[in-house]
């Protein structure tokens, strides 16, 4: 058994598919069912369930983007730091393995030697270095608060999109906006990382951090043009002239695009298709969100 928090959201509710896809036993938890914030609920829950192992995709990224979390700051402090650290208590006072999804926005640019950071390297956006987002340094906070953990698998995500439009997507944001900020960033297939995820656990890969990324990195402008290639053709894109004029009028918090490095992952043979294959798949077989739903009922 499974114990599955934050089923519902973005990145929970494609862990939910997968469970299900694969005939796993599972459980989604939802705070109005066991408030999973309450360290001794979530002992009991534990227990009683008999659960083996527990996935923690429940976090605060705020809507519609980050820029949100500068204004709810308590509600992304517990989510993103505070549950983690207690999460933890449950899970070693049970003595159950669990996976934690995290997220590769604690890092800002490249290592200094041009590639992507690794999951050995310290976090550089975050509450300990530079001027951050909130999101982020809530992030990096949540990670720190499982230093020291045997038992754990953090998975860090970033940017997630896949071939189902909604609010959520990277590409759908993409579409939508009016204006685009210019970057170049390690990204990831919603569906493909979660699979990823799962398939640490079943075949029991080392535990550590591990960073679940397309293989790869892409700027804005490659995804466009992809978008214009495979899904809108005649759809224009706009960019900032610069990150300052995107600052000054468009953002709250600066964002971190950043480029890290999965090969750690794919070194233990779970397979993540290259970045740009990855978008073009998402766009070949794009999709309504409720196109998704009717998939989750079924």
């Amino acid at each position: 058994m499974i114990l599955l928090l934050g089923h519902t959201g973005y990145i929970g509710s494609s862990f939910a598919q997968e469970l299900h896809r694969r005939d796993l036993s599972f459980r989604g938890i939802s705070r109005s069912e066991v408030d999973y914030t309450n360290r001794d609920s979530l002992i009991s829950l534990i227990r009683e369930s008999k659960a083996d192992f527990l996935i923690n995709a429940a976090g605060y990224s705020g809507k519609p983007n980050v820029d949100a979390c500068e204004i709810h700051k308590s509600e992304c402090l517990q989510a993103n730091a505070v549950l983690p650290g207690m999460v933890r208590q449950a899970c070693e006072l049970t003595g159950i393995p669990w996976g934690h999804v995290s997220s590769g926005c604690i890092y800002t640019g490249r290592r200094d030697d041009g590639n992507g950071f690794r999951e050995s390297d310290a976090p550089n956006f975050c509450f300990r270095t530079n001027h951050c987002s909130w999101y982020s340094g809530c992030k990096a906070l949540g990670e720190e608060c499982l230093v020291g953990t045997d038992n754990i698998y953090i998975w860090r995500m970033r940017i997630p999109f896949n071939q189902f439009d909604s609010p959520r997507n990277y590409l759908s944001k993409l579409i939508r906006y009016d204006r685009l900020l210019s970057a170049d960033n390690s990204i990831s297939h919603v569906d493909e990382s979660v699979h990823a995820c799962v398939e640490s656990w079943t075949q029991r890969i080392p535990t550590g951090i591990y960073n679940v990324t397309n293989p790869g990195s892409i700027t804005t402008e490659q995804v466009t043009a992809l978008i214009q290639t495979h899904l809108l053709p005649d759809k224009k894109f706009k960019f900032f002239a610069s990150e300052t004029e995107f600052m000054n009028s468009a953002a709250t918090t600066p964002r971190s695009n950043c480029i890290l490095d999965s090969r750690k992952l794919l070194s233990t043979g779970i397979a993540m298709s290259a970045v740009e294959d990855a978008v073009i798949s998402a766009l070949k077989h794009w999709r309504s969100a409720n196109h998704k739903k009717r998939l989750s009922i079924r």
